[in-house]
């Protein structure tokens, strides 16, 4: 009778542990199937990447200068920090569909660890130029790049934290092949090279790759959202959409001043000088 009444009270604790074991794995798995275990270093990489572009922003104040470039030396250390993030992403953008080709075909849930790296990237670089920008210049001088970066923050940091659409952002980096002639006509202007040869080829070569890289990756980023409508969520095609018109409009505009300035200027300077 002693065994018996032992026996009974361990079966009854067998059945607590199998009840308790049972339900700590259906809610374990529930709160996996809802919460993502994977861990995001997204917020990580912007951080690093903000802190690292802030400091080579001030180390290029220790490096020599063109003397023309001394009037405003803020100027010329925030376009070469530009130009530097422009290089480095660019490739970078190029290197991620090369060695990833699958991303082409899914830009929404495709993406490698070094995509992903490459969007959070840039996310800090453009916290980095905003606060820059804020601090050092006035608002009228610089409100539509305030407004750029704005636009660009907020739709990298929506695919950042989702871990979802970098495919489609990466694309968007591809602007920044042109980015890299952009940054360096304004560098050659600075140092007063505005009459030479290097100018006058970066030019040819600035507009070119602005209609390729930038113009046309736009339009091509604009036909993917139209045509996808229906495998995007309302919130995020809204926002694409938004900022797909703010960029065309934006790019639009600057392309009209960069043929005035460089092409159209030039052709009427040469017939009034002869």
């Amino acid at each position: 009778m002693q065994l018996q009444a032992t026996k009974r009270p361990n079966n009854k604790r067998h059945t607590v542990c199998r009840f308790l074991f049972a339900s700590g794995s259906q809610f374990g798995a529930l709160v996996s199937s809802k919460v993502p275990m994977e861990w995001n270093p997204g917020a990580l990489i912007v951080g690093v990447s903000f802190g690292g572009f802030k400091l080579i922003n001030r180390g290029l104040g220790y490096l020599p200068a063109p003397e023309s470039a001394l009037r405003n030396t803020w100027k010329w250390r925030n376009i070469c920090t530009s130009m530097l993030h422009s290089v480095v992403t660019g490739i970078w953008a190029v290197l991620c569909f090369y060695l990833h080709p699958r991303m082409a075909e899914d830009l929404i849930d495709t993406h490698s660890p070094s995509s992903h790296g490459l969007v959070s990237l840039s996310i800090g670089y453009f916290i980095h130029d905003f606060t820059d920008l804020l601090w050092n210049q006035k608002f009228q001088n610089s409100w539509e790049l305030l407004f750029h970066h704005a636009v660009v923050i907020t739709c990298f940091g929506t695919s950042v934290s989702l871990c979802s659409y970098i495919g489609f952002a990466v694309v968007a980096l591809l602007v920044e092949i042109n980015s890299i002639f952009l940054h360096l006509r304004q560098i050659l202007l600075m140092a007063n090279m505005c009459q030479t040869t290097c100018f006058r080829i970066n030019s040819i070569i600035n507009l070119g790759t602005y209609v390729i890289f930038r113009i046309n990756t736009l339009a091509w980023m604009t036909r993917w959202l139209v045509l996808n409508r229906n495998n995007v969520p309302l919130v995020t095609y809204t926002i694409g959409s938004v900022g797909m018109a703010i960029m065309t409009l934006m790019n639009i505009v600057l392309f009209y001043r960069l043929l005035r300035s460089d092409f159209l200027k030039s052709s009427r300077e040469g017939k009034s000088e002869k």
